[in-house]
């Protein structure tokens, strides 16, 4: 789940990370009436979208525009850069060209920037550890210093059985040539580290993280992603999340506790378990097409949670055939089977439907489908389920 970016440093403010004086506001006289509160004379008006690249980015109505971030120097030009923002659409690399509608700004107070630092800290999938990064390239995208410059990005992987101690701290902070006070204020590694584990974070990043004309180290801007499968210890941290800034499918599918991701393919996805459908979506490929979602109903699947997936998979109308493919386990094959036909039927299914299932009570299942009388495929394992229903989407 992520959070916007005032979300994100009024959360890492609570753990003693330095920030920027600021508020959010929804319209432009809100605006006004919170750059009033800032000392001034300089502030900074920002889009708060889920999505980087907003200083680069344009106004879908105002391509010529300055981006959605913009340096002002008095109360009226902050009125009239959050007018320019607030209900528009801002495009960036991160959004693609169908942009994010801006419902709010963030107004915050300006600052005497010397340097530009990167921070982030992420769980490192090759050491299964929570690996801080640092580099002297603030500003940019991570990713691109790491294509074009991965010497410049250093990284220290911690041990979850130690933990992190100043001299991981010092380490980094020696790397990025700081001195003097800088590196003492680069405990907020530290801070960080700490928030990370106890908010159950998937990503915590600072880009920039600022050394001010005063030598200290602030950071400028924010963004906190947490793990999903961890929100349940979090009931205060989902009252963050904004649903606008949610594919609707995808808003759907967490309210009935199903994991799905929108893609560009046609051919929907029904699975339980990740590994078994990310298979299911590499031999759709093999076979010639391509997968419009990942959709995991979860080994505690019932009729109800096949019902609700099979909606959310039609409302794409990109959707041309839907493959079916369950391992019964804890999820028995006849009570999934009962579900696709109590789906089926409901939804008035009109694209084509291959169903493969494999497990406890498979003989029950297939019949509960034979006997159905619905124009159900049936497929006697991944591939040949692959095949029929790439042949259905090309007509054959």
């Amino acid at each position: 789940m992520n959070i916007h970016e005032y979300q994100a440093k009024e959360l890492l403010g609570r753990y003693g990370v330095a920030v920027l004086q600021g508020h959010v506001a929804w319209t432009a006289e809100e605006a006004a009436a919170a750059a009033a509160k800032l000392p001034g004379p300089v502030y900074v008006v920002k889009s708060q979208i889920h999505a980087g690249g907003r200083g680069a980015g344009r106004f879908a109505n105002d391509p010529n525009g300055k981006g959605g971030v913009r340096v002002v120097k008095s109360v009226e030009d902050v009125k009239a850069a959050a007018e320019a923002m607030i209900g528009k659409v801002l495009v960036t690399k991160q959004t693609g060209e169908a942009g994010k509608l801006v419902s709010r700004v963030y107004v915050e107070d300006g600052c005497d920037i010397k340097r530009e630092l990167y921070l982030g800290l992420l769980v490192d999938r090759d050491s299964s550890r929570v690996t801080v990064m640092a580099s002297t390239e603030g500003g940019m995208e991570i990713e691109e210093v790491a294509e074009h410059h991965p010497e410049k990005i250093l990284k220290v992987a911690i041990d979850p059985a130690s933990g992190i101690s100043a001299f991981h701290a010092r380490k980094l902070a020696f790397g990025l040539g700081l001195t003097g006070k800088q590196v003492g204020s680069f405990t907020i590694v530290l801070t960080l580290y700490a928030a990370f584990l106890e908010l159950d974070c998937a990503i915590v990043e600072i880009n920039p993280l600022v050394v001010t004309g005063a030598g200290e180290i602030v950071a400028l801007d924010a963004k906190v992603s947490f793990d999903d499968n961890a929100l349940f210890r979090h009931k205060d941290l989902e009252g963050l999340r904004d649903d606008s800034e949610m594919d609707p499918k995808e808003l759907d599918a967490v309210k009935n506790d199903l994991n799905y991701v929108a893609l560009d393919g046609e051919i929907g996805c029904m699975v339980n378990g990740a590994g078994l459908a990310m298979a299911t979506m590499d031999i759709i490929k093999l076979y010639g097409s391509s997968p419009a979602n990942f959709l995991d109903v979860g080994g505690t699947a019932n009729a109800a949670r096949v019902t609700e997936a099979f909606r959310i998979i039609t409302s794409d109308v990109n959707v041309k055939a839907i493959l079916v493919n369950i391992f019964g386990g804890i999820a028995k094959c006849d009570m999934i089977a009962n579900g696709i036909v109590e789906a089926s039927k409901n939804l008035k299914l009109s694209v084509p439907l291959v169903v493969r299932l494999e497990g406890t009570n498979v003989e029950l299942g297939k019949k509960i489908l034979a006997e159905s009388g619905l124009a159900i495929i049936p497929a006697e394992n991944l591939a040949d389920a692959a095949q029929k229903v790439v042949a259905a989407v090309k007509g054959a």
